[in-house]
């Protein structure tokens, strides 16, 4: 297994670097899961994009505002489930944060309560 700390240093240096102001890798996919690294430099902004299925965010370092979440704002450390409707993501720092998507399930499979 990657070691997320490593790829957090990793992936905020190549996005610091980058004229994009970030940096993304899949470092796990099994089945309908998939996990991804992403660094985004302070004030890069995802645009508006569909939500997967299912999914949530962990950030490791740095912090997000994600449109469409309440509240908002997510700091280091914080884990929230994403919202099902488009949204947009902005780094309000320099940031890392692991995304964890399922696609591939029916409607109702992917939309169930939270564990």
């Amino acid at each position: 297994m990657p070691d997320l700390r490593q790829l957090a240093r990793q992936h905020l240096e190549a996005a610091r670097a980058s004229e994009h102001g970030r940096s993304a890798d899949r470092i796990l996919h099994d089945g309908h899961l998939r996990q991804s690294v992403i660094a985004l430099v302070a004030g890069t902004e995802l645009s508006e994009h569909n939500s997967p299925q299912a999914g949530s965010i962990h950030v490791l370092e740095g912090g997000l505002r994600v449109t469409g979440l309440e509240p908002a704002e997510v700091p280091a450390g914080e884990l929230v489930l994403l919202t099902h409707r488009r949204h947009a993501v902005t780094a309000l720092a320099d940031t890392v944060f692991l995304l964890t998507t399922v696609t591939g399930l029916e409607d109702e499979e992917a939309h169930g309560d939270p564990v």
